[in-house]
């Protein structure tokens, strides 16, 4: 048994929404993976923010997906689905997948509520003792700043979406810089897991939407 569709012989529904009479031309890409995926449909802005974190990650350059999507097609070209399949594979802890592991440590602070400062203190330190990166965070190319971050979370806050979660990345910024003793880039799937909390992801299927731009790209 599934909540989430079903069909009859004359139409397919969605989550109780008629695919034909109430979402077909009626609903946008980004709307309905809100829709499918959460069970609610987004208003406007919150439709305009994830559709922003969407565009963000569908391309960038030659990392670790791309080439496998590449050297893939290269030996088997008839099947394009083999090539993604493979690029999808490269999206982990590392690339992309940050988004996922920032988002658990944002959800972390959030819920601290008044001791939310101390809290990004201590996940620092957790991971400095366990020689682990902060996900989220740092950059080879992009320095000082990750233009993209700066988009994202501007655009976050100029929508009026900006809350709790980003108000978290902030505090985990300041601690990884006190840390460092220098300032440390924000990267693209930290401001990515901040404001897709703020339109309330889950962190567990933040990757999802990774995933998703990610599939278009390659």
């Amino acid at each position: 048994a599934t909540r989430i569709a079903t069909h009859t012989a004359e139409d397919v529904f969605v989550r109780g929404r008629s695919l034909c009479g109430e979402l077909i031309g009626r609903v946008g890409f980004t709307q309905m993976i809100v829709f499918q995926m959460l069970g609610r449909m987004p208003g406007e802005t919150e439709t305009r923010l994830v559709d922003a974190c969407l565009v963000t990650l569908m391309e960038h350059g030659l990392t670790p997906s791309a080439l496998a999507a590449r050297l893939v097609y290269s030996s088997g070209p008839e099947a394009l689905q083999g090539a993604v399949a493979a690029g999808l594979l490269g999206v982990g802890s590392v690339f992309v997948g940050t988004i996922e592991g920032c988002g658990a440590l944002l959800a972390r602070i959030v819920a601290t509520g008044e001791g939310a400062t101390e809290e990004a203190a201590r996940i620092v330190e957790e991971h400095r003792a366990a020689r682990r990166p902060v996900p989220g965070f740092g950059h080879p190319t992009h320095k000082p700043d990750d233009p993209r971050s700066i988009v994202l979370l501007d655009l976050a806050r100029s929508e009026g979406v900006a809350g709790p979660w980003v108000a978290a990345l902030e505090l985990l910024a300041e601690a990884v810089d006190r840390a460092r003793g220098r300032h440390v880039t924000v990267n693209a799937t930290g401001a990515i897991a901040a404001v897709l909390g703020d339109c309330g992801v889950p962190p567990e299927i933040m990757r999802g939407f990774a995933l998703i731009a990610r599939c278009a790209g390659l």
